[in-house]
């Protein structure tokens, strides 16, 4: 059976996109608990390695786009798998804080590298009517790799700590040799005469950066404080890394954002993501307590994060179709912006307001987001502006 060239990129990518986002981006924050154990660092110590993995990761995003215009756009996946494999191995060796922080700000740049480039590998290698399902598969994989690192977090039960980080090492290099061998290889692509400057950019994408504004701020609180809800509670040490799996398993629906964004429109898809984030954010600061509820949670937010992940990367190829790694790359740079500034104010509320309180608030700026996003959606400028259905 031949692949067609757009499961044969979607797949690849979406191997190389899991190890990047899902294993590495997220193991650190997984086995922070044993790291601080085992190497006896401070508060801070892990606090400043975790600030120094976004800059490895921002570092990332802004040199691939460099590295594509020189060498071509695989270029930046490859990188992208040997600074995950690399940094992972260093970590899983690490006897030393500034060790560890190499490592684990090399694994971090990863998802820099190889996310955004795919969108160029894709609008130049897959026929146009494939391309919105070979973004979507991509951008899914990051749900296949929290699967597979709530597995690995059983490692840390069983054994150690450096098992979970040997484990995304060994996925790394398979993901690597599996993208040399299903993507071609791209030449870099010439400028042509009238091509979008960076204004104009700025202007076609003024509605998808607002999004990614948004919805990676409220991803982000998710992510950073999911587990210390479950931890401060009573319910099992098992929950956590079940947290991880169900919200990598229930977020495999993010294959089919490709085809649902073609049908009702990718404006309507990111906003319904926000209000299904809004929803899991809501029933976590409501009633952690309840195993049920929070794998409920877990659940509803891996439909939200992996749908609203997947269709970023569709809505700003359709809009710069031309351009569309450069596109994809502006709005992930706002986005990680944002990600640093939501934590930092997060903090900041919640010994006044306390993490329920704080979670619930920001379920109903995701909610109010995502309605005015559907509002705007139906007015006549949006169709104009070509972000409608």
């Amino acid at each position: 059976m031949t692949l067609s060239a757009g499961s044969r990129i979607g797949l690849a990518g979406a191997a190389v996109v899991g190890v990047a986002f899902g294993m590495a981006r997220y193991a650190y924050g997984l086995t922070l608990p044993d790291i601080r154990e085992d190497l006896g660092l401070s508060e801070l110590v892990l606090g400043l390695v975790s600030s120094a993995t976004f800059a490895g990761y921002l570092a990332g995003l802004l040199l691939a786009g460099r590295l594509a215009t020189r060498h071509g756009s695989r270029a930046p996946t490859t990188v992208g798998g040997a600074c995950g494999a690399a940094g992972a191995v260093i970590v899983t060796s690490a006897q030393a804080p500034w060790l560890l922080a190499v490592g684990v700000v090399l694994a971090g740049s990863a998802g820099g590298w190889v996310w955004a480039p795919y969108s160029d590998i894709v609008t130049r290698s897959v026929p146009l009517r494939q391309q919105p399902r070979a973004l979507a598969i991509i951008t899914t994989g990051t749900s296949g790799g929290l699967l597979l690192l709530g597995g690995l977090a059983v490692m840390t039960a069983l054994g150690s700590w450096r098992l979970v980080w040997a484990g995304i090492a060994v996925a790394a290099v398979v993901a690597a040799i599996v993208n040399l061998r299903l993507v071609p290889r791209t030449r870099p692509a010439p400028r042509p005469e009238g091509q979008l400057g960076a204004s104009s950019l700025a202007a076609a994408l003024r509605v998808p950066g607002a999004y990614s504004v948004v919805y990676f701020a409220v991803v982000v609180i998710y992510f950073t404080y999911a587990a210390d809800v479950v931890d401060s509670g009573t319910l099992p040490a098992a929950a956590v890394p079940a947290l991880y799996a169900a919200i990598g398993l229930t977020g495999m629906v993010g294959v089919a954002t490709g085809a649902l964004a073609q049908r009702v429109g990718s404006l309507r898809v990111a906003a319904l993501s926000l209000v299904t984030v809004a929803a899991a954010l809501a029933l976590l600061g409501l009633a952690s307590d309840s195993l049920t509820a929070t794998m409920a949670s877990a659940c509803i937010f891996g439909v939200g994060y992996m749908t609203g992940s997947a269709v970023l990367a569709v809505w700003t190829a359709e809009l710069v179709p031309e351009r569309a790694g450069a596109a994809f790359t502006a709005c992930l740079v706002v986005g990680a912006l944002s990600s640093v500034a939501a934590p930092a104010i997060a903090g900041a509320v919640i010994p006044g307001l306390g993490l329920g309180v704080l979670l619930v608030i920001t379920a109903a700026v995701s909610l109010s987001s995502g309605v005015a996003l559907l509002l705007y959606g139906s007015t006549p400028a949006a169709a104009v502006g070509g972000t409608g259905p």
